[in-house]
This record gives C-alpha cells, structure tokens and sequence, in this order.
C-alpha cells in the first residue's frame, strides 16, 4: 500500500549534498516525491511510496550523507496524489 511521508530534517544539512543524497536514496527505494531546502536551514522531504520504504527513508535521513551533522527529523503523514519521479524542488 501507497502512503506518503513529510520529513523535516534539522542540524547541518545545507550545503553537504543532502537534496542530492535523498534523491539517491529515494530513488533506490523506489519512492516519488521531491525534496527542498528551506530558508530555516532545514531540508524537507516529501515522499510517496510503501511504507517500509518510507521507514528505510527516515532511518537513513537520522545519519544522512557523511558531511551531514543531523540534528533532529521529524516525520508527519502526508496526503496527495504522488508527482512522478524525484526531485529537487526550489528553496522555500
């Protein structure tokens, strides 16, 4: 079953490769969506696709790529219809 996951992301995670690494991961697992920075300094995530691919996202989103120093992810259950593909979407 399809569901979808907003994913907020905190600590330092702009300027590290983070959009590029989330949409390698979500496309490993098979996931639709986008993801953006946003001007808090945050990075945001939307994706759609089964939940334990999802879980995988998240977990993987707790240490992100190597440069990476993840402070805080937080998760809410999102609604939708799912774009195709993965995407880096513009700053908001």
């Amino acid at each position: 079953m399809s569901r979808g996951a907003r994913i907020r992301v905190s600590g330092r995670v702009q300027g590290v490769f983070f959009r590029n690494w989330t949409i390698e991961q979500a496309q490993a697992l098979g996931l639709r969506g986008w993801v953006r920075n946003r001007a808090d300094g945050s990075v945001e995530i939307l994706a759609f696709g089964e939940e334990a691919a999802l879980r995988a996202l998240v977990a993987k989103c707790h240490e992100g790529p190597r440069a990476a120093q993840v402070a805080r992810v937080e998760v809410e259950e999102a609604e939708g219809d799912a774009p195709v593909g993965f995407t880096r979407e513009r700053t908001v």
